[in-house]
């Protein structure tokens, strides 16, 4: 039986709350460590593990009225098939896609920069933002640096470069950055999102 913090504490709030129970030898059990590791993790939110956090608005309303027209008559969720999709490409194109973008050239001064980037988010001072401070419990991990390295990459990848921009940098960052910063609640009460916070800090950045 692995159970984290109270749900009903503040910490239990933010860190969220999971009971799981399996026998020795179930097969679950793994699984189920892994689980309790990265509850133990630290206080970074789960999510954090995914390379983007897109924000995606409601359809609309043409567009809604367009999704009932085309499945509101149907008694359970349509099949994949019903939306008449069509393969672009397969495993093996998307492999060797994955090969050409890890060879994108990512020069050391954008390097620098994106270090600069994610270092920011932990010390905002250090940039000349400390009314930031406050505002931010924890900033982005190492990962998080990782993670903007190849996004950047594939973004200039799908522009048709071989080289990565700092607008390649500049235009992925909110996606690979916002759910990986815990704001405090005084950013809460001010109602300053990761955007907010995200925004700033690139705004006092020197582009390369």
């Amino acid at each position: 039986v692995y159970e984290t913090e109270n749900p009903d504490s503040d910490r239990g709030r933010r860190r969220g709350h999971c009971r799981v129970c399996a026998g020795p030898g179930h097969r679950r059990t793994r699984r189920i460590r892994e689980l309790s590791a990265e509850l133990e993790q630290g206080p970074y939110p789960s999510d954090r593990r995914f390379l983007f956090k897109v924000l995606i608005d409601y359809p609309s309303r043409d567009e809604e009225r367009d999704i009932v027209t085309r499945h509101g008559h149907q008694p359970a969720m349509p099949r994949l098939e019903d939306f008449r999709l069509a393969a672009v490409v397969d495993r093996s194109d998307l492999a060797a896609a994955r090969d050409v973008v890890a060879t994108l050239r990512l020069s050391e001064i954008l390097v620098d920069y994106i270090v600069d980037i994610v270092h920011a988010t932990r010390s905002p001072d250090e940039i000349g933002l400390g009314e930031m401070k406050p505002l931010i419990e924890y900033g982005a991990s190492p990962r998080a640096t990782i993670y903007l390295a190849q996004a950047s990459r594939a973004h200039a990848f799908l522009r048709g470069r071989s080289f990565v921009t700092p607008d390649d940098v500049k235009s992925i960052a909110p996606d690979v950055l916002r759910h990986r910063l815990l704001l405090t609640y005084e950013a809460e009460a001010e109602e300053v999102d990761p955007d907010a916070v995200l925004a700033r800090l690139m705004e006092r950045l020197d582009v390369p």
